[in-house]
């Protein structure tokens, strides 16, 4: 069974983790149809369209 020679202090243990909270920014698109921008592979908010085919809104009920 694998022993630890001597303790990891807090800080060299932090500096090994401190890349884990990076993220990147999220990439946006241009709609094709308004120009709007948008995530990509999502709806178009402002004009509703997707793919080049336009969707209804969707409406609780």
């Amino acid at each position: 069974m694998a022993v630890p020679k001597s303790k990891v202090s807090k800080q060299r243990r932090n500096k090994r983790r401190s890349s884990v909270w990076k993220l990147t920014a999220p990439t946006v698109n241009t709609c094709p149809k308004c120009g709007a921008v948008c995530l990509p592979h999502r709806i178009c908010k402002s004009c509703m369209t997707y793919n080049g085919r336009e969707l209804a809104a969707q409406t609780n009920q």
